[in-house]
């Protein structure tokens, strides 16, 4: 008689695991295979598209609106400055057309434009000051709406057509919204012009209390001279413009806001000799406070920079200078708030958020006060208490001496 060999208990329940691992793996490889094929199902063609780069919004009569489209338009796959600027061939074409509505104006491009409008990639949204005079949210609101739209575009208002700014040739870029882009961008290093995108516009536009900013661009010399320059900032009540703010009024408002980023500040010495002092870093506090019935801001600011150059023979970089350039600091930053706040009054534009403020920190104050809050805040004191630090002279302590 022969033995077999007997199976080992555990044989089946392996070899079944292993059956049903197989299968799962198989399952599970199936299935993210129809994960990333669906990912195609929704995609647009490159070449079926009309990308469009930049917009803007002119008043064309009362009751229609001009729409501009900057379209990005690939010659012969690459572009140069040279080409843009010497009028040859072109990275982009504007399209314009009139319409009661942005929507209406859509349906019109479509007889224009032989592609889809693709909006994704759009980088500003120029309103032209005249179209802002009348009220910006029937415009706004198709924004918002559109699924394709981004809130992070810049938005900004022109002082002449948004179709004559969008039509200006950029000096080293490709696009003109692009180079408008960028100018935006750059804004934090001198720190005279807001930056504003969309979602920030809307929120303001929505705020009971706080007034809306934008960027004010315009267009600086004439014929192959011509190129882009931001120049101030545009205040509005509501959605409608009120009026604008200069460059040392805009400083004024980015202190009190804690937009400061980085900048250049011109200090005049006691003899007439001048220093220009580099701002590395800045913070402000608002703090909203209530003594005997009345109401008053304490705006906390702390300031640190660097001394970039000075005129004279007298060197300022010496620890009596220094104490002296800090002082006189504190005093051009404490007139360009008074500035902005007398202008904000003027205006009646609380453009700094201290309705916000309190609201936030004080909502049982806001509710007693919020009605009456155009009149208070017309009389509204602040109490500046402003703190400055120079840290270092550059490569030299002394001033280039000359014989």
């Amino acid at each position: 008689m022969s033995l077999k060999n007997p199976k080992k208990p555990g044989n089946d329940f392996n070899e079944g695991t292993m059956r049903k691992i197989s299968l799962f793996m198989k399952i599970l490889f199936i299935s993210c295979l129809l994960l990333v094929l669906s990912g195609c199902w929704g995609r647009h063609e490159l070449n079926s598209l009309a990308i469009v780069s930049g917009i803007g919004l002119d008043k064309a009569d009362s009751d229609h609106v001009r729409m501009t489209i900057e379209i990005f338009k690939p010659v012969n796959g690459k572009s140069s400055p040279k080409d843009q600027s010497g009028g040859g061939s072109k990275n982009y074409t504007n399209v314009t057309d009139t319409g009661a509505n942005e929507l209406d104006i859509l349906r019109g491009f479509s007889h224009e434009v032989n592609k889809e409008l693709y909006f994704p990639h759009n980088q500003v949204i120029v309103l032209s000051r005249e179209l802002a005079e009348e009220g910006l949210q029937k415009h706004i609101d198709f924004f918002v709406r559109n699924q394709e739209a981004r809130l992070n575009v810049w938005v900004l208002l022109s002082e002449s057509k948004a179709n004559e700014i969008l039509d200006v040739p950029p000096l080293l870029g490709n696009m003109p919204a692009e180079e408008i882009s960028r100018l935006v961008e750059l804004q934090g290093g001198n720190s005279q012009s807001c930056q504003v995108n969309l979602e920030q516009f809307i929120s303001s536009l929505m705020s009971r209390s706080t007034s809306s900013i934008l960027p004010i661009i315009e267009i600086a010399g004439a014929g192959q001279q011509k190129k882009l320059r931001l120049a101030g900032t545009a205040v509005f009540k509501g959605d409608k413009y009120a009026g604008e703010l200069n460059s040392q009024e805009t400083r004024g408002l980015l202190w009190i806001r804690n937009e400061i980023k980085n900048g250049i500040i011109e200090v005049e010495g006691t003899d007439g000799e001048k220093a220009m002092l580099e701002i590395t870093h800045s913070n402000t506090k608002i703090i909203p406070t209530i003594a005997d019935g009345k109401l008053q801001f304490k705006i906390e600011i702390r300031v640190e920079g660097d001394l970039g150059s000075q005129s004279g023979q007298e060197s300022m970089a010496t620890p009596t200078g220094f104490e002296d350039l800090e002082k006189r600091t504190a005093a051009v930053i404490e007139n360009e708030i008074n500035a902005a706040l007398e202008k904000a009054q003027e205006l009646n534009a609380d453009i700094f958020g201290f309705g916000e403020e309190i609201h936030r920190k004080e909502p049982g104050e806001w509710k007693k006060i919020s009605a009456d809050w155009e009149n208070i805040f017309q009389q509204l004191d602040l109490g500046l208490n402003i703190k400055t630090q120079l840290n270092f002279p550059g490569r030299i302590t002394k001033p280039v001496e000359i014989p």
